[in-house]
């Protein structure tokens, strides 16, 4: 199974930026924890992260067109407003699952709603790093359901 890990704005700054909401692990440290769950798995897994809306979109579109099962997908900041994201995940018709490291919903209340969620099959937050996993493992249940239908 083939998933996309797409990381949106200042993901890049894992390690660094409020260590006490989102931990000292760095963006290649969890980028190396998620592929190597998800081999475990037997998932290939592509990790992407970028601070541009654009690119996000572009890489939703390249999962599309590539042949992959299915998207894990931190859309940071752009998941309380981000449409764009929103459409490029129900158009690419691949199964999704949006994740945040910390619970959002115990934070400021503009993080308590989220655009890109509906577009996806579920959402997991809280959880750090294993969340990634958590998800994986949704969609490999997901498309094995699916598969039976």
């Amino acid at each position: 199974m083939k998933i996309m890990v797409i990381n949106g704005p200042n993901m890049n700054m894992l390690g660094i930026r409020e260590k006490n909401v989102y931990g000292t692990a760095g963006y290649d440290q969890v980028c190396a924890y998620i592929k190597e769950q998800g081999a475990l798995r037997g998932c290939q897994v592509e990790c992407f992260q970028s601070n541009s809306e654009g690119a996000i979109i572009d890489q939703i579109h390249r999962a599309c067109f590539e042949g992959y099962d299915g998207i894990v997908i931190n859309p940071g900041a752009y998941t309380h407003y981000s449409y764009a994201i929103h459409d490029a995940i129900k158009a690419s018709q691949l199964p999704a699952v949006e994740i945040h490291l910390s619970n959002v919903h115990a934070r400021e209340e503009f993080r308590h709603r989220s655009v890109t969620a509906p577009a996806c099959i579920g959402q997991l937050c809280g959880f750090g790093a294993y969340g990634y996993v958590l998800a994986m493992e949704a969609l490999c249940a997901h498309l094995k359901e699916k598969e039976q239908m």
